[in-house]
């Protein structure tokens, strides 16, 4: 929206002196020049609050005198600013919003002509005299104008008769004449409301029976439409209608003025209204009255009775504003945040996904504020204390968002205090509406016709913004509250469900319901609320309907045109969403109505069920296989409702399409399946659990010291690798091979006999691996131990004992002896570099790089990585959705060949908290589980992805991010901030309470071209997130990557790479025994190498060897290519010099080396040697080089 907003400068409520602000960057020099020819009479773009504003005062006619300090006055205005806005900024910030969601003056003016014009034309409009409906709309249906008559349709039997007089009276009335107009979504015009008083000669008594009020209306709208459509009008303007709400009954007239005419873009919509003298009988229109006599039984019609009520409301709203505007001063701005505030969220009409219910509202948004003016009342008592007048209005949005946040809108009503007392009883709204929230003229329930489900949305919404506006995080709290959109159903909510209506069966609804919404469609939807809330139940916090606002529709359109596509968004309470059993009531109840209702609402899948306790219980039991499929059970639930109750059977989600791409192939599935053994995160804990158990159990004797405990630092044991653990099975296919070792890190008891040299310090720990392995071999049948000193393509040579369990789990074990940084430490603080000429710059020696870099891998190994294993665990317990949307992320990662090479693991996991946690969650949730799941946390991982891409692609980079990750003592953050000193390439810093530098994961990178690159790359992401769920298209493209810009890529043989099978377009033939290059091996004679990757290794290699030559990237999951690009600065020529840094060759061009090499050899990069040595180290691995 920011982008749409424009410029305002209001001097009637910009009091005191002006204000200077610079213009929003201009993006090209055709267009400043149309804007500065045309300033006076066009709209000026505004460029933005993220844009730099400069704000001089104009005290004379020098800027160069010094400025003064400020005033007593000035002091104090800024300190109050401080209390009622929030802070200074953020005042300055509203101030700089408001004028530019508002319409200028000058635009205005140029629309007072038209509205006389048309003010003249309505009352010219000649009278028609009385004549029967059908033979009334004929003459109009020949000049192309439909009369909009509702159901019941008029017949021609019908013995009352329609007619037109000019109106009685003509008001301004709504937004535009209180000055409280704001800019509304997706570019939409300025709304101008303008009320046609029927006069009352028009009207019987008893024309609140069968729709004949809303006949004379929409005749009367057509005759309306007929003479301002006509050419003796005069009026250059288009005419449509348009139907509140989608309620044919509430239909009025669009005016549409043509640029010619007015320089405003605005729609002028025309209401017939009654006068409060109308002879139709108020007491007959309560909520509990029957207005249309379909059949015998005449069930309430409150929402037919409401609809005739709101003719009488528009002028009695004007002047109810007013009187608010004339109490509060600050009711304007404040109205004006809090709409902005709405629209933002599609809690208004739109082009985008707008919120079911809130088309029109803007009475209701009016009475919210003046309920916390003038407080509310039930039956003629006080029920809610108006807040103080004097309130700023940031204090008076917040106080609304409060309100909203706050109420429960099924059990307290909410009525408008009214000195004339309440037209009916309060209980007559209470029995027959969900919601009840009655306006300043106590006639018109404003609620009427919006469902719970938007309603809870809305205080989800509520509830966000305040949490938002109290952080004290690095948001920027006024962005995300007023400028940034919400209306992205990927990271709104948890479950977006596509429905197709155009197979929808009125299963449940009967005539009566259609006659009292007006249409099929509002009756249809209403329904269909009503049961998936009552089949969910707790399931969700709320369940809402989105599409967007329908278009108005030409004049021969009488009713309006429904969509056929709507979408259901579901955000989860994930302490009930997923469970796998609903239960009803008891088979011994006494009332058997419950159980007719519980069988009635579930159909066939109700059942009668005895549990453990001995109860036997109506219930219903989902059925669900695996956590994939138990993390979707909500949609489970919404398709079956639907499908039993309205038979809709069109519905799409796709969250289950993501499961995919973190889950083993179907065949490799199937052997794990058959095999029986425990897989997943808990089998892999369980396997950690019996080997510690199993070192611990060895004879002391056997032991030199006591151990003390096991911590493990892999994603396998924290819940977060991509793929879920498994074991290794000797049947799997050599490309699917891979044995991943989880690191645990064992520290021993302290002990004066550890040696203090460093090498001999590896030396021991190389002898307690030795006796390890031996006994533990000895003590446990089928598990191998071995020694390994050092890693192919790794960075360390600290020895590390390798574990392959007689199930097939592997770790890999390192010893933690806290003596070595000591050591390390003073390694780097003795004078043992180079002897240096004199005057030579000192330098250190080859022994200092070494402990840098040692000290940087022992303080990432044994001191963060730990903790990062316990934070991150924990993160899983309390956030049921975190360890699914990190592992989408990574997938992502990896996908686009970012993972391990460029981007660490632990990193992405940091980035994933960002979207998930707060200040202080940890000590919020030991207080109250609960209290940590606020409404910004996704409770889908398919939601939480979303929320990631979303940040990503926004994130400024440059500046950080802080993650409050850990409560950390003192001693603990001296520790931590203790230790990197060393050189740093990556330009990412998330910082967390006990890394205030940011650079414990992202000292290797990304560096800037990464960063960017991952931010384009999410931008893409982001782009198509947001049109899965509308165009339903598919999520596939997202985790495929695009090739086109490498300079050259390097395939390999996916045959012979072990993690094949984890490549996000794996060739399913390929996964097959008899794929092997070698058919007469057997599976038995395949050695069994933990952590072996060829195509990690080679790439390593790569990398580190080339690295001043190019850049390369690569899926570490199972990718089978490498792209590359070149180092832009070898392209050209360059003289000659012993070691180069890279290959080169002889230039060929000898007058440009004369011209360029003054007397020396010019060379060039060469890059066929470049590839045909990539080619050769491959040998066996790469297939082929292709140069793009």
């Amino acid at each position: 929206m920011a982008a749409n907003l424009k410029r305002k400068r209001d001097n009637e409520s910009q009091p005191g002196k002006a204000r200077k602000v610079s213009p929003a960057p201009s993006h090209g020099t055709e267009e400043e020049s149309e804007n500065s020819e045309n300033a006076a009479d066009e709209e000026e773009e505004w460029g933005g609050l993220s844009a730099p504003v400069a704000m001089d005062v104009d005290d004379g006619p020098s800027s160069s005198k010094p400025s003064k300090p400020p005033t007593g006055v000035q002091v104090r205005e800024m300190r109050e600013a401080g209390n009622l806005y929030r802070s200074s900024t953020f005042k300055m910030q509203i101030d700089e919003l408001l004028p530019n969601v508002r319409p200028k003056e000058k635009q205005k003016a140029s629309l007072e002509p038209f509205l006389m014009s048309l003010y003249k034309c309505l009352n010219n409009i000649p009278s028609s005299p009385p004549i029967q409906p059908l033979e009334a709309a004929r003459p109009l249906l020949k000049k192309g104008i439909s009369v909009p008559y509702s159901i019941p349709l008029p017949s021609e039997d019908s013995n009352w008769k329609v007619a037109f007089e000019p109106p009685s009276n003509i008001t301004l009335v709504g937004s535009w004449n209180n000055k409280t107009s704001v800019k509304g979504m997706d570019g939409r015009s300025w709304g101008v409301d303008i009320a046609v008083e029927m006069p009352d000669s028009l009207f019987q008594e008893k024309d609140y029976l069968n729709g004949r009020f809303f006949h004379k209306r929409a005749f009367y709208l057509a005759k309306i439409a007929a003479a301002i459509s006509g050419k003796k009008s005069g009026l250059d303007a288009d005419c449509a209608y348009q139907s509140h709400a989608d309620n044919p009954r509430l239909t009025r007239l669009v005016v549409n003025p043509h640029q010619s005419t007015s320089k405003l873009k605005a729609d002028i919509f025309i209401i017939p209204v009654l006068s409060p003298t109308s002879p139709i009988a108020l007491k007959r229109l309560a909520p509990s009255v029957c207005n249309v006599h379909s059949s015998d039984a005449r069930p309430p019609t409150p929402l037919y009775n409401t609809a005739i009520l709101t003719a009488l409301t528009p002028p009695a709203h004007l002047l109810a504003v007013h009187k608010w505007q004339q109490e509060a001063p600050a009711f304007t701005d404040a109205l004006s945040l809090l709409r902005v505030w709405a629209n933002q969220r599609g809690f208004s009409e739109g082009s985008g996904m707008q919120v079911q219910g809130f088309e029109g509202k803007g009475p209701w948004w009016t009475s919210l504020l003046g309920v916390l003016i003038e407080g509310a009342e039930v039956a003629g008592k006080s029920k809610r204390k108006p807040l103080g007048r004097g309130l700023s209005s940031y204090q008076l949005f917040k106080a609304a968002l409060d309100f909203l946040g706050t109420h429960d809108w099924e059990k307290q009503p909410v009525f408008v205090k009214t000195k004339e007392g309440h037209l009916y009883a309060p209980s007559e709204y209470e029995e027959h509406h969900s919601a009840v929230f009655v306006d300043p003229s106590s006639k018109v329930n404003l609620l009427a016709n919006v469902p719970i489900g938007s309603l809870d949305l809305l205080r989800y919404e509520a509830k966000k913004t305040l949490n938002v506006l109290a952080t004290t995080s690095s948001l920027d709290p006024f962005s995300e509250a007023f400028l940034q959109e919400q209306r992205t159903l990927c990271t709104r909510f948890d479950a977006v469900i596509r429905i197709d209506l155009s197979t929808s069966m009125l299963h449940d609804i009967d005539v009566n319901a259609i006659l009292d919404h007006g249409s099929r469609h509002n009756a249809l939807l209403a329904a269909m609320s009503s049961r998936l809330r009552q089949g969910l139940g707790n399931r969700t916090k709320v369940v809402t309907f989105l599409h967007p606002t329908p278009p108005s529709r030409p004049l021969s359109q009488a009713l309006p045109s429904n969509p056929n596509v709507l979408f259901v968004g579901l955000v989860y309470d994930p302490e009930h969403a997923f469970r796998q059993v609903d239960h009803g009531p008891d088979a011994k109840d006494s009332d058997p109505n419950n159980a007719a209702r519980f069988r009635e609402l579930w159909g066939e899948k109700a059942e009668l069920r005895m549990f453990k306790d001995g109860k036997i219980l109506e219930s219903v039991v989902w059925d669900v296989k695996t956590a994939d499929e138990k993390s979707h059970l909500p949609v489970q639930v919404v398709r079956h409702l639907l499908d039993i109750h309205f038979g809709v059977k069109e519905t799409q989600s796709w969250h289950s399409s993501y499961d995919a791409f973190i889950r083993l192939p179907e065949p490799l599935s199937k052997m794990y399946a058959d095999s029986k053994l425990p897989v997943g995160f808990k089998g892999a804990l369980n396997a950690f659990d019996n080997l510690v158990k199993s070192i611990k159990s060895l004879p002391e004797d056997e032991l030199p010291l006591h151990i003390l405990n096991f911590t493990p630092v892999s994603p396998h044991l924290r819940y977060t690798s991509t793929f879920s653990p498994v074991p290794r099975l000797s049947s799997l296919p050599p490309n699917a091979s891979y044995i991943h070792p989880m690191p645990l890190i064992v520290q021993f008891e302290k002990s004066a006999q550890w040696p203090d040299d460093l090498q001999a310090i590896k030396k021991v720990k190389l002898a307690f691996f030795e006796r390890i392995a031996a006994n533990l071999m000895n003590a446990v049948d089928g598990l191998t131990a071995s020694v390994v000193v050092g890693h192919v393509g790794g960075e360390e040579d600290d020895p590390t004992l390798e574990v392959l369990t007689a199930d097939g789990w592997a770790f890999s074990i390192y010893i933690w002896h806290d003596r070595e940084l000591t050591l390390l430490n003073r390694v780097l603080t003795t004078d043992t570099g180079h002897i240096n000429r004199p005057g030579e710059k000192k330098r250190k020696g080859h022994e200092y790089h070494e402990a840098v870099a040692a000290k940087e891998l022992y303080l990432r190994r044994f001191i963060h990585s730990p903790r990062h294993h316990r934070a991150i665990s924990q993160l899983h317990h309390v956030f049921a959705s975190y360890s699914g949307t990190t592992r989408l992320v990574k997938r992502w990662f990896a996908a686009h060949w970012l993972l391990g090479g460029h981007v660490s693991e632990e990193a992405i996991e940091l980035l994933c908290a960002y979207v998930f946690v707060r200040p202080h969650w940890e000590r919020d949730h030991d207080q109250n589980p609960d209290s940590s799941l606020g409404a910004h946390v996704p409770a889908s991982k398919e939601r939480g992805f979303a929320m990631v891409m979303d940040f990503l692609q926004s994130w400024k980079w440059e500046d950080g991010v802080f993650v409050h990750l850990y409560e950390s003592s003192d001693s603990e953050q001296e520790e931590a901030e203790s230790g990197f000193s060393a050189p740093s390439s990556g330009v990412w810093m998330i910082k967390t309470e006990v890394d205030k530098t940011g650079k414990v994961w992202t000292s290797k990178g990304p560096d800037a071209i990464v960063a960017r690159r991952v931010q384009v790359l999410a931008a893409a992401t982001w782009s198509h997130l947001k049109t899965v769920e509308c165009d339903g298209d598919s999520v596939q493209p997202i985790f495929t990557h695009p090739t086109g810009n490498y300079d050259f890529l390097v395939e390999l043989d996916p045959l012979v790479l072990p993690r094949y099978h984890q490549n996000v377009h794996a060739d399913l033939s390929l996964l097959s025994r008899q794929q092997g290059r070698y058919s007469n091996l057997k599976a038995d004679d395949t050695p069994m190498r933990i952590g072996f990757d060829p195509a990690q290794a080679f790439f390593s290699d790569l990398q580190r060897i080339y690295a001043d030559t190019f850049r390369i990237f690569w899926d570490p999951l199972g990718g089978a290519t490498f792209g590359a690009v070149w180092d832009p600065t070898l392209r050209e020529p360059r003289p000659f010099k012993v070691l180069g840094g890279f290959s080169s060759a002889p230039h060929n061009d000898k007058a440009e080396s004369s011209k360029k090499s003054k007397g020396k050899d010019l060379v060039v990069f060469n890059e066929m040697a470049v590839l045909n040595e990539i080619s050769r180290m491959g040998s066996g691995l790469v297939k082929s080089v292709t140069v793009k």
